[in-house]
């Protein structure tokens, strides 16, 4: 972890653990804890954490779990080397670094009259996430956000809170690349907290084939077809020397009359084929007749 040339490489995520501030306003480191990602992969790739035994013992509080540890821990004068050497010359990461951890830390070393490491760069993952993410999770507290994308409860030990750190800040940029990407179909798909997926139901089985025309019910009665009425006419009474029949526009009047009706109650009416047909007498007989001259 000390190899200089890895330094500006390297992004190292870090948080400590303090004591209540005395009524002098004097904080007690109790523990630090940091990991060192590759920023191009945003994968881990070294840790260290220490529990650091205050000065005074009586300001570390009951619900600190390792209570017992930390009276056996070592002071903060003899791990100020290693966390001097994760720290200096590189880009610093973290929740509220700027306004409690960054201080806490310089107030330590120079309680042990030493010069705090200096960072090539500082990544507030706080201040980045209330200009960018907003409040959409409720607050921007650590574990207010570590439930919000279900990563689990934060144990506020130092080197835990640290890779939390890290995997809140991946699914927040996350969010934000496809919102960026994709902002339409985000803002849908954000909509009153639902997102709209497609049915999982199975189509019934009795719309998964449809019936065929013999076996639809139809609304209506189909029309038979109705033969086309025969246009010869027996005709008795005398006829002329043409071979017309006399009174034969009272029955073509008579015909065209029930014609007519049966019009009005068929839908279509069929026509006669060629071999149905009778050729009147009179148009045999007027062919003839033009042949002959």
């Amino acid at each position: 972890m000390n190899n200089s040339s890895n330094r500006m490489s390297e992004i190292v995520f870090f948080d400590v653990e303090t004591t209540a501030p005395s009524p002098a306003g004097r904080w007690w480191l109790l523990e630090f804890g940091a990991i060192l990602v590759c920023p191009r992969k945003l994968v881990e790739v070294g840790s260290y954490d220490t529990l650091i035994r205050p000065g005074d013992l009586s300001a570390v509080s009951r619900r600190f779990t390792d209570v017992e540890a930390i009276a056996s821990a070592p002071t903060f004068q003899e791990v100020a080397d290693k966390i001097f050497d994760i720290l200096d010359g590189r880009v610093w990461a973290g929740h509220n670094i700027q306004r409690f951890d960054c201080p806490r830390l310089r107030e330590a070393f120079a309680d042990i009259g030493r010069p705090a490491p200096e960072p090539a760069g500082v990544i507030d993952s706080l201040n980045v996430l209330a200009a960018e993410f907003g409040r959409r999770a409720g607050d921007l507290k650590m574990a207010t956000l570590a439930a919000y994308f279900g990563i689990g409860k934060q144990k506020h030990r130092s080197l835990d809170d640290a890779r939390m750190n890290l995997e809140v800040l991946k699914h927040c940029a996350t969010v934000l690349l496809l919102e960026s990407t994709l902002p339409h179909a985000m803002q849908l798909a954000g909509r009153d907290g639902a997102v709209t997926r497609r049915s999982s139901t199975p189509v019934p089985a009795a719309a998964q084939h449809r019936p065929t025309m013999a076996q639809t019910k139809l609304p209506f009665t189909p029309v038979k077809a109705v033969p086309a009425p025969s246009t010869a006419h027996k005709s008795g009474g005398k006829r002329n020397s043409l071979g017309k029949p006399v009174g034969r526009a009272n029955a073509i009047a008579t015909n065209n009359k029930q014609g007519a009706e049966g019009a009005a109650a068929l839908p279509k009416v069929t026509r006669p084929t060629r071999a149905s047909t009778t050729t009147p007498f009179h148009m045999i007989l007027r062919h003839s007749r033009a042949i002959i001259r």
